[in-house]
């Protein structure tokens, strides 16, 4: 345009860091997380299930395993020696028996062998004598307490087969005696022993098709997949700061000769349906142990996009889920979205390492925002505050303090799968930045859990934002920030202060809530031209409501500001607007068809949008069917 030509542009970033795209990791701590399970694995990334399928998961920040996912055959129980038949819940095999006992299909039903009986003696007797232990760890058969028939008839399974294997053998002798006393047992317990028989025979035939078909002995495989439908309108057209309006994911922030933002109108984008699926595999070599590895592929280019000023990408009233797995917007591509090893170093501390370590999976959790469940926007998913990386490489501690406190400290240097190196991002893997000279998060959170349906976390975070372009753009700042006259700064930082909490009122209501506040401090790279800071803050507050209209359906409304300027407004090259506030407005559904399958409509309300006052109200419906494995 005219007015294009006659600025000095300061190129600004083109696919912005604003875009996060993580998983969250189980938010809930304690048991706030019952009214609302989810039904994934962890993977839980802005775009990672905590689990993200089967427990809010793959999420949880994860807690330490108790086994391997998977075990092997070489760690499956002896089938002979069944400690406890009552463990077996099929109601299958029932069995024919004499008098009352016609048919079996609990053994809660059946009466207890007491200490005093015949039988009992005469069992312990047998097991004394040839030594077929019923099977418990500590090697005793536990005379002194009743039993249920099922149990005993275990027990009595187990001197079968040892006398059995003594006779055959030529190793001793059975007396007529015991014979005797065994064929009595035998006709006494003989519906509970073809019961067992039917069982085990079940047991073995699952077994031998688990050892045949199962994936991995170390490793369980879960997935997600997502299908959206997304629609975004205005009444009017809608301001946005850019030199580049054409292209909604491609934006460049400029200043005009005036000094001034440059300032385009675009129209309303048309409707638009997209997915996004993960796949995640979580590893145990120890039991205790976790090697997160999780791809993805999708193609979103949610509508909203379009109503962005530059830096602003998958920020306001885009729904999480809807967005692309790579950095090149709208093309399918498969991408390493995780990457990291979690293991115990202590009792109460776990470390976290890798080269792509999702910062949502172990802070600024909550109950009611949860990507799967809860809150659905990019926004609302998380602080707008203290994480300019979404992904990065370095380590996690997880600090167990007490039953009521928990710490996590973490150090990550950008490393996000969203953002493309040719863009100068991805500092930790690029030799002439790495690990620490580029744009990285110190972050430590600390959470008290007064009960177990509240949770408050403290967060601080003391960020570099790297210079890309000679600009930042990168949470906290909510668009491009340069040295408030079109030139060039220097890598900034940024100490980022913030509360979050979720309390679950009734088992049918809950309130949840953030606040922050952020200095970013700006230093020109021009000698002579004065620098200064940036002082923003974002705030959420909403309210929660499980088991809506079903058990495991949660609604959701909230309301959001993003990025309030509180001063420094004159460093903004995008992002600023007109001296306005935005705010959202966001009413989330999910509703579990089935434990696999769920629905969840969205609706968001978007004000002020770039923070210009004078822009229309922006209205977003989304419709997203969620498919986990």
């Amino acid at each position: 345009s005219a007015e294009a030509s006659t600025v000095n542009p300061v190129t600004a970033v083109a696919e912005q860091i604003s875009d996060k795209g993580d998983i969250k990791s189980n938010p809930v701590q304690g048991t706030v997380s019952a009214p609302f399970p989810t039904t994934t694995e962890q993977t839980s990334d802005k775009g990672d299930i905590k689990n993200p399928v089967e427990d809010r998961a793959s999420m949880p920040t994860v807690t330490p395993l108790e086994g391997n996912p998977v075990e092997s055959s070489a760690e499956l129980p002896a089938l002979d020696n069944v400690p406890s038949v009552t463990e077996f819940s099929s109601s299958e095999g029932e069995v024919e028996s004499n008098g009352s006992m016609s048919q079996i299909t609990n053994v809660t039903q059946l009466r207890d062998v007491s200490p005093g009986d015949w039988a009992f003696e005469a069992l312990r007797s047998l097991v004394e004598r040839y030594g077929c232990i019923a099977g418990y760890p500590d090697g005793t058969y536990r005379g002194n307490r009743s039993t249920s028939r099922y149990e005993f008839a275990a027990g009595l399974n187990a001197c079968l087969q040892q006398i059995e294997r003594i006779i055959q053998g030529g190793q001793g002798f059975a007396s007529r005696k015991d014979l005797e006393t065994l064929q009595r047992l035998v006709d006494e317990f003989k519906p509970e022993l073809t019961a067992l028989g039917t069982r085990v025979d079940k047991l073995d035939g699952r077994v031998a098709f688990l050892e045949d078909h199962q994936f991995s002995t170390t490793t369980k495989l879960s997935g997600l997949a997502w299908m959206n439908i997304t629609g975004a309108t205005a009444g009017r057209d809608v301001q946005v700061e850019a030199i580049n309006a054409a292209s909604p994911d491609v934006r460049f922030a400029g200043r005009g000769a005036d000094g001034r933002p440059i300032v385009q109108k675009v129209g309303n984008p048309s409707i638009t349906m997209s997915t996004l699926a993960w796949l995640t595999f979580n590893t145990s070599f120890t039991g205790k142990d976790l090697l997160v590895t999780q791809l993805a592929t999708g193609n979103g280019l949610s509508p909203t996009n379009q109503f962005a000023s530059a830096g602003l990408f998958n920020t306001f009233g885009v729904p999480f889920l809807d967005q692309t797995a790579g950095p090149n917007n709208g093309f399918t591509e498969v991408v390493i979205h995780d990457l990291f090893y979690q293991f115990p170093v202590s009792n109460k501390v776990q470390l976290v390492v890798g080269p792509r370590v999702n910062w949502n999976r172990f802070f600024d959790n909550n109950a009611f925002t949860f990507f799967l469940t809860g809150g659905s926007s990019f926004n609302s998913n998380s602080t707008t505050i203290h994480d300019p990386i979404n992904r990065g490489s370095g380590v996690v501690a997880l600090v167990n303090l007490t039953k009521q406190f928990d710490l996590h400290l973490g150090y990550l240097g950008e490393n996000n799968e969203f953002l493309p190196a040719a863009f100068g991002f991805n500092t930790s893997s690029d030799p002439s930045k790495g690990l620490f000279s580029g744009t990285n998060a110190i972050t430590a959170e600390l959470t008290y859990k007064p009960s177990s349906t509240a949770n408050i976390r403290l967060i601080y975070s003391h960020n570099t934002l790297d210079n890309n372009g000679g600009v930042v753009s990168a949470e906290p700042i909510y668009g491009v920030a340069d040295d408030g006259q079109g030139g060039r700064i220097k890598p900034a930082t940024v100490n980022a202060f913030g509360i979050n909490f979720d309390w679950l009122i009734t088992p049918k209501i809950g309130l949840f809530g953030r606040y922050g506040y952020a200095t970013t401090d700006i230093t020109p790279s021009t000698a002579g031209r004065s620098g200064g800071k940036i002082n923003s803050q974002a705030f959420q507050f909403g309210l929660g409501f499980p088991d809506l209209g079903k058990q495991g359906a949660l609604a959701t409304l909230s309301f959001v500001v993003p990025f309030d300027v509180l001063s420094g407004r004159r460093f903004l090259a995008a992002g600023g607007g007109d001296g306005g506030t935005q705010y959202d407005f966001e009413a989330t559904y999910h509703y579990p068809i089935t434990n696999n399958i769920a629905i969840i409509p969205a609706f968001y309300l978007i004000g002020n949008a770039n923070n210009f006052d004078s822009n229309p109200t922006i209205y977003v419906g989304n419709l997203r069917a969620q498919f986990s494995f």
